[in-house]
């Protein structure tokens, strides 16, 4: 069994382990653009690719879709909302939640603590 303690920061531990909230706009990866894989801060799983990004204005990193199977969902009913949880599949790490009311095609708006993210840049490769 890992000691997240051990393994997180503070704040790395409160959002991902303790079902925390980072503050809007204040995330690392609110603003990245770069090609690649964001990742699991706690067990390196593979979440979202980097073509699912998209500014959705809530202050915090937005996907339209997830790696496949690279998420599950639960119900949460804290704070007097009804809302869905996502959580990463491999370690149950809480990355955010989920909403209907995405802009592309797919209607969904996955908003996830950038804190709960790796991000990896896509390596270019020279002939």
């Amino acid at each position: 069994m890992t000691d997240w303690r051990l393994k997180l920061t503070p704040e790395q531990f409160h959002i991902c382990r303790e079902k925390g909230t980072e503050r809007p706009f204040s995330g690392a990866l609110l603003h990245n653009r770069k090609t690649g894989i964001y990742h699991c801060v706690c067990c390196d799983a593979p979440l979202f690719e980097s073509n699912a990004k998209f500014d959705s204005g809530c202050g915090w990193p937005s996907f339209d879709r997830t790696i496949p199977d690279a998420v599950r969902y639960e119900e949460d009913s804290s704070h007097g909302m009804r809302r869905i949880e996502i959580l990463c599949a491999n370690c149950g790490s809480h990355l955010g939640h989920v909403f209907p009311d995405g802009p592309t095609e797919t209607g969904q708006r996955y908003c996830v603590n950038s804190v709960s993210l790796e991000f990896s840049e896509e390596q270019k490769t020279t002939d």
